[in-house]
């Protein structure tokens, strides 16, 4: 798990280092014994020794520190520090990062090939598990965020029609699919200490080979779906019309000329053109 630590301030350690490396030939410039000689080396060595201690972290960054192998805890405060010369300092970033994928072609839960990508917002919140858990936590995010489309694309159709119409589709699935794919690529990064601020696709079509015959097929299904809803209000219609003439007492209509009333009322509400009307003059028998 991630330790947090405060290193030392690094300026008090930068006078320190600074001093060391310039008393020597301040002091004993005019002095050629060879004790003094080797006290002025070894000064400058630990001046130098003193300054690799030294880093500096930004906003919304951390520094992992690490002695001999052995993780020694994070620096997630800002400022200027210093720490053991012997301590390997790795840097990582805290900042939101966007990732957007490259356009997969993967076919979906029907078997139709499609073309899907997305783009999500990501940032560490452990860094322990970055630097130690995974071998490089970026190409990780990466893989395992194209893994999470692709099983999402095999789970679920990429539209529904008529014999499918329960089902959730990638197309119309919306906010369900984007938090369907937020929580499954947030369970793959966690154990590199991954948090996921948000992901959606970016990119949906059916695959280049069967665009065309797959928008005929939602063309057809539109169409179908229209023409049903006209055929309802036309019934509706023609019901509302004779329930009015049989109320209203306006015209007594035999069996006969109710059906002939309903063929023609039918043609002209469910045609595509305008209706020519034809004015008769004599009776209606």
């Amino acid at each position: 798990m991630e330790k947090n630590i405060k290193p030392s301030l690094g300026y008090l350690a930068l006078a320190i280092s600074i001093l060391m490396l310039l008393s020597p030939f301040l002091i004993f410039a005019d002095t050629k014994s060879l004790l003094i000689i080797t006290g002025t080396i070894v000064l400058s060595f630990l001046s130098i020794f003193g300054f690799v201690g030294l880093f500096v972290v930004n906003p919304n960054e951390s520094m992992v520190l690490i002695l001999f192998g052995k993780y020694m805890g994070t620096a997630r405060e800002n400022g200027f520090f210093w720490v053991n010369p012997f301590y390997v300092k790795k840097k990582i970033s805290l900042r939101a990062r966007n990732l957007e994928s490259e356009s997969l072609k993967v076919n979906d839960k029907m078997g139709n090939p499609i073309v899907i990508s997305v783009v999500m917002v990501w940032r560490i919140r452990d860094t322990y598990k970055a630097a130690f858990e995974v071998d490089n936590y970026e190409v990780f995010v990466k893989t395992q965020t194209e893994a999470a489309v692709r099983k999402l694309a095999h789970t679920y159709p990429y539209d529904t029609f008529d014999d499918a119409q329960e089902e959730i589709s990638l197309r119309a699935g919306g906010d369900e699919i984007n938090a369907e794919l937020e929580r499954e690529i947030s369970e793959r990064l966690s154990i590199a200490g991954v948090e996921v601020l948000e992901s959606r696709l970016s990119n949906l079509s059916y695959a280049p080979e069967i665009a065309g015959a797959m928008l005929q097929r939602q063309q057809a299904t539109a169409i179908i779906a229209a023409r049903t809803r006209i055929v309802e209000g036309a019934v509706s219609m023609v019901e509302m019309a004779l329930n009015q003439l049989s109320k209203k007492g306006i015209v007594e209509l035999d069996e006969e000329r109710k059906a002939a009333m309903v063929g023609n009322l039918m043609v002209v509400l469910t045609s595509e053109r305008a209706a020519q009307p034809i004015v008769n003059a004599g009776t209606l028998y």
